[in-house]
């Protein structure tokens, strides 16, 4: 049972292996190595992550995770990138670009991760929630 240790901090207990929110296949600019590769992209319980294969299962291990909540803004870049069915992402930190594979998939990826971003950003949910941060 090694393999339920490893699932970090950064997933939250998520099981992103069930019932996405969204999935599907985005090609994703690297962070260091500024090429493009597709990865397979799952939205579950304010988390973006992505993987090497379509075929999730419990055992996969995610290539990275975004929590939506540190994210300001997802918008279309088409302009930015001079590349057709281009968004991107925006941290306090980052950008991180993505193309979708189509006008409607790219729409479809902005609008679920915006809601998600409405739902799990922290103005909204301060005084909801319990934050365990501040009482240490």
């Amino acid at each position: 049972m090694d393999r339920a240790q490893t699932s970090s901090d950064d997933y939250d207990g998520v099981e992103f292996w069930s019932v996405p929110e969204r999935g599907g296949w985005l090609t994703k600019q690297g962070e260091y190595i500024k090429t493009w590769r597709r990865r397979w992209f799952v939205l579950k319980q304010g988390k973006l992550f992505w993987f090497k294969e379509s075929t999730v299962t419990r055992g996969s291990k995610p290539r990275g995770v975004i929590p939506v909540a540190t994210c300001l803004t997802v918008k279309g870049a088409e302009d930015v990138l001079n590349k057709q069915f281009a968004f991107e992402l925006s941290t306090r930190s980052e950008t991180m670009y993505f193309i979708a594979d189509s006008e409607k998939e790219k729409e479809d990826w902005i609008n679920s991760i915006g809601r998600s971003i409405v739902q799990h950003s922290r103005s909204v949910t301060d005084n909801e929630i319990v934050d365990y941060d501040s009482k240490q």
